[in-house]
């Protein structure tokens, strides 16, 4: 499962570049509000399932 792990870190850090991109953009704030929970959700999920903290 490491290579799933690796693809929501992965995800989860793209996301919050989109985020960065989104704020300097002067996107809608809904739109940015969606991207974060997002990037939490997978970088959160893939740190939790490293092998390192089980």
């Amino acid at each position: 499962m490491n290579g799933l792990n690796t693809i929501l870190i992965v995800l989860g850090l793209f996301l919050i570049g989109g985020i960065i991109s989104f704020v300097k953009q002067g996107m809608p704030k809904s739109l940015i509000v969606l991207l974060s929970i997002g990037a939490v959700m997978c970088l959160a999920a893939g740190i939790l399932r490293l092998d390192v903290w089980s």
